[in-house]
């Protein structure tokens, strides 16, 4: 919720008079507004100190500007009128066309007090116009549930979200016809609702929702690991499932294959996109919904964890003019969000920059980017041949998976572009002989390849409840003997902030081999792991374990935590 023009000691009034605010509260968001410094509007102030709500704020802000409140929950509309303005725009601008009497549209907005909105919308629409104020989030909901709206609205999560009420649902579903009719039901919606609602509010990257013995299990990935959130008797399964399919476009009849989809849902005015898996299984279909929330993600190459030094050689691989930049690790490291910080750090308006992705997780201003369709035979060499003739400056494939992407790539490279791409190994060197497996010639990989960049995430210690501690002697003896000298050592005790589990988010290690002439010889000569990784270290490679203990003593993370991800983990 916001508007355009505002006076806020009039709107703070009006909120007075009404009974809605006190004065105090008044003063203390006056106060929190001037130490903003974002440029907040009042009515924000109040809703995120939680001293109005949203529909308190929009119903005095058009008593102040005279115009009529409306409660859209009672979904008043003509549906031959909505197709007045742009699906999109309608969207965008949170603005509803609701029906026209004797000549005059009426149109519900969010920001009654937005006269340029006001203006643009008499020229869209060629009409008299009269404006009713409704909230954005009462907008969002009526728009969710127009004819052919792909975007499901989660703002309204029930506040009775209570067990009780889900369990109305009383008998077992066997009919199709029962499951897509109860699926529709509201109690299912609800708890479809506040499981996406709970993840997002938590930072999860995945939803498990799967059968157990005698419930329905609901599972958060969370820092990589998975926190049991909920369980619900296990009837309600098949209604559950049949509402994720709904919103996702699938077959709800189909329960014996496995299903992909993707569905699109709007939390606090942002969009969220869901990858959605199901699987069947003996007792009933697993769905596994992967969290893309662009808001929790930061595409700034310095928040990822970078120690300076390698810091400072990857952005100067960055900005070459050609050659072969590899991302490599394996599924759920990063490399995507690494690759997607290196592109938006370079782009600009004089290189065009394209991207074939599968599928595209990140929209990126001033970056092209193009979906692999495998059903149609768009795969990644095809994609990336015909991009070829794109002009491009600058190019990222999503990942090279067969020898014939590769290929394309290389001699991409060797032809005066720069590519940026993603494989799936162990460690830096080991990128060299993945390429010569799937069968690229030596010389080829030693002429076009740059820099390889390995990574894992392991989870940081939380900030709030972090403190030094004595490590068993076993463990302190472990790591002298791999030769690192730790003095102190850190953990997280457990607290609110962090569910009690100690840490608080992940953060990146890394490992960057840069080919030089040397590593280009040996590349040519000798394409074996060993070789590479000697002549690496030689030259002042840093591994993957000595970034990671470099962060240990640093106190961001646990000692098990990089012998986890170096391979030294030990039960």
């Amino acid at each position: 919720m916001s508007t355009a023009i505002e006076s806020p000691l009039r709107l703070g009034n009006v909120l007075i008079e009404r009974g809605y605010l006190s004065i105090e509260q008044l003063d203390d968001a006056l106060v929190h507004q001037q130490s903003d410094g974002q440029g907040k509007l009042l009515g924000e102030i109040l809703v995120e100190l939680g001293y109005c709500d949203e529909d308190q704020v929009v119903e005095s802000l058009a008593a102040e500007y005279g115009v009529p409140y409306v409660n859209l929950d009672v979904r008043f509309f003509d549906a031959k009128v909505i197709d007045i303005l742009p699906r999109e725009y309608v969207e965008q601008n949170l603005v509803l066309p609701l029906y026209v009497v004797r000549g005059t549209l009426t149109i519900a907005v969010s920001e009654p007090a937005n006269l340029f909105l006001i203006d643009e919308l008499r020229r869209r629409t060629k009409q008299q116009i009269q404006i009713v104020a409704a909230t954005g989030k009462s907008i969002r909901r009526t728009i969710s549930n127009l004819p052919d709206s792909k975007v499901f609205v989660i703002d309204d999560i029930i506040e009775d979200s209570d067990q009780t009420d889900v369990t109305l649902i009383e008998d077992a579903i066997e009919d199709i016809g029962d499951i897509e009719e109860v699926a529709g039901q509201s109690p299912v919606i609800r708890l479809v609702n506040y499981i996406i609602y709970q993840a997002v509010k938590e930072g999860a990257s995945d939803i498990h929702i799967e059968p157990a013995e005698r419930c329905m299990r609901v599972r958060y990935r969370i820092d990589g690991k998975l926190y049991k959130s909920l369980e619900v008797p296990l009837h309600l399964l098949p209604a559950v499932t049949s509402r994720i399919k709904i919103m996702a476009s699938l077959d709800i009849s189909e329960r014996r294959l496995p299903q992909d989809g993707r569905v699109n849902v709007m939390l606090d005015g942002h969009r969220i996109d869901l990858r959605v898996s199901l699987f069947p299984g003996n007792r009933g279909e697993k769905t596994v919904i992967r969290v893309l929330d662009t808001r929790s993600v930061s595409l700034n190459l310095e928040s990822l964890g970078f120690a300076e030094d390698i810091l400072n050689d990857f952005q100067a691989n960055i900005r070459a003019p050609n050659g072969i930049v590899l991302v490599t690790g394996p599924t759920g490291s990063g490399k995507s969000t690494t690759l997607y910080s290196a592109l938006n750090q370079i782009s600009s308006m004089e290189i065009n920059i394209c991207t074939v992705e599968d599928p595209i997780e990140y929209h990126l201003p001033l970056i092209n980017q193009f979906q692999v369709q495998d059903r149609i035979g768009m795969t990644f060499s095809k994609a990336l041949r015909a991009l070829l003739r794109q002009d491009p400056d600058i190019i990222m494939v999503g990942e090279i998976r067969d020898e014939e992407t590769a290929r394309t790539a290389i001699q991409a490279a060797l032809t005066g572009h720069l590519v940026f791409s993603t494989l799936h190994t162990n460690d830096a060197c080991s990128a060299v002989t993945r390429l010569v497996n799937m069968g690229v010639e030596p010389y080829l990989i030693g002429a076009a390849l740059n820099m390889v960049l390995a990574q894992r995430l392991v989870r940081r210690i939380c900030p709030k409840c972090s403190e030094t501690y004595e490590p068993p002697r076993k463990l302190r003896k472990a790591v002298d003997k791999m030769g690192h000298n730790i003095e102190t050592y850190y953990k997280g005790v457990g607290c609110k902030r962090c569910r009690n589990t100690g840490f608080s988010g992940r953060i990146g290690v890394h490992e960057l081999l840069v080919i030089n002439d040397k590593l280009r010889d040996v590349i040519v000569s000798d394409p074996s792991i060993v070789p590479i990784r000697n002549i690496a270290r030689d030259g002042g490679m840093a591994t993957l374990q000595h970034d990671g203990f470099r962060k240990v003593r640093e106190g961001i993370t646990t000692v098990e935590e990089i012998m986890h991800i170096s391979g030294e983990f030990r039960e």
